[in-house]
């Protein structure tokens, strides 16, 4: 194991904490309307917000300082734990349904989502068990089923809310660490083909998910249906121009485009900030995952490599999805954009993981 450094991966911290801030700005400008009109109070989501940012903020420097072979031993009883969790989630009566899936555990407006826990725990046990077996992953049987079976099972319970955006990143982030681990391409090729019939057939069987299909393809077909919150963000980034109305100075955070402090906050940013300020906020991602994907490629325990293949990775699909969404070149999925959506348990556990991503760096030659 190389030397341990005596600061973390310092672009690393500079990339979250400007994101972060980005975030904090971006929350409170596209939900001030709306936290007024329901609330009475301009600055409800933004009070939140900076709560659990600080909380995540604290965690993130815990983990920081945590040697990452620490949480070797924590892999199978947190991946047990958050299947667990998402079992009772589905119990009537213990699981919160909100926006349509059965997805939280809480009590009024405090809750958590352990499809949220599901993405850090997979990543972290799989970064356990093929660096336990890096001479069997290129074994179809032996070597790739045990841990795809683990997350297809998971999968499946994130599906039965359902919740196909957060399984997608789950997949996404997995499916990578695999990758890293050595799997075959042969073999990763022919599940992907699996997978897109499989993927062809949750669509089919939920139909507002073939709706969502047909208004990525058309969304002038139902514009105030399916197709309402694709072109509401684009009416709100079209305008945005080069440098944007003005922060604060947003048309569509009037009731026009649905929840624009979470899923499409970034239709917010580009019409108050312009391409300029998307754009800013893109690279300081690309900077995030550049520092992440050095970290991974560069540390040489193999189990601290695929963590941070595993971290990175969640970021990476969970902005390529969002980002996608917004600008129309994907489906309609609930999606947050990391570090920048109001979010809370998503938030701490996010800056969470991304503390370890910072220990790994330290171990970066």
């Amino acid at each position: 194991m190389a030397k341990t450094r005596s600061v973390p991966d310092l672009w690393m911290i500079v990339a979250i904490i400007g994101i972060l801030a980005i975030g904090v700005v971006m929350v409170y400008s596209a939900s001030a309307v709306a936290a007024f009109h329901d609330y009475g109070d301009a600055y409800y989501y933004v009070k939140r917000q900076l709560l659990f940012a600080t909380l995540g903020v604290g965690a993130m420097f815990v983990t920081m300082n945590v040697e990452y072979t620490a949480w070797r031993k924590y892999a199978v009883p947190a991946v047990l734990l958050c299947f667990g969790l998402l079992v009772i989630v589905l119990t009537p009566g213990l699981g919160v349904v909100r926006g349509g899936a059965r997805s939280w555990l809480g009590i009024g407006s405090f809750g958590i989502q352990p499809s949220e826990f599901m993405k850090l725990a997979m990543v972290l046990f799989l970064a356990k068990l093929l660096s336990e077996r890096q001479n069997q992953i290129q074994q179809f049987t032996t070597g790739l089923m045990p841990p795809l079976g683990t997350l297809g099972l998971a999968f499946g319970l994130i599906m039965l809310q359902p919740d196909l955006g957060t399984g997608a990143v789950m997949i996404g982030a997995s499916l990578l660490v695999i990758y890293v681990a050595g799997a075959r391409i042969a073999h990763l090729g022919g599940l992907a083909l699996v997978g897109l019939v499989g993927f062809v057939g949750l669509i089919a069987a939920a139909p507002y998910r073939l709706q969502r299909i047909t208004a990525f393809l058309d969304p002038w077909q139902d514009p105030l249906g399916a197709g309402y919150q694709s072109i509401q963000s684009l009416y709100a980034i079209g305008p945005g121009g080069l440098v944007g109305l003005g922060l604060g100075m947003s048309r569509q955070k009037y009731n026009y485009l649905p929840e624009p402090q979470t899923d499409f906050i970034f239709s917010i940013l580009a019409e108050e900030l312009g391409f300029i300020g998307g754009t800013l906020l893109l690279l300081l991602f690309l900077l995030l995952i550049w520092r992440g994907m050095r970290t991974a490629i560069t540390i040489t325990d193999p189990f601290g490599s695929l963590l941070a293949s595993g971290i990175v990775g969640i970021i990476a699909v969970q902005v390529l999805i969002n980002i996608g969404v917004v600008i129309g070149l994907m489906p309609v999925t609930g999606i947050t954009l990391p570090l920048v959506s109001y979010g809370g348990s998503s938030l701490t556990l996010l800056l969470t993981a991304l503390g370890i991503l910072l220990n790994l760096s330290r171990y970066a030659r």
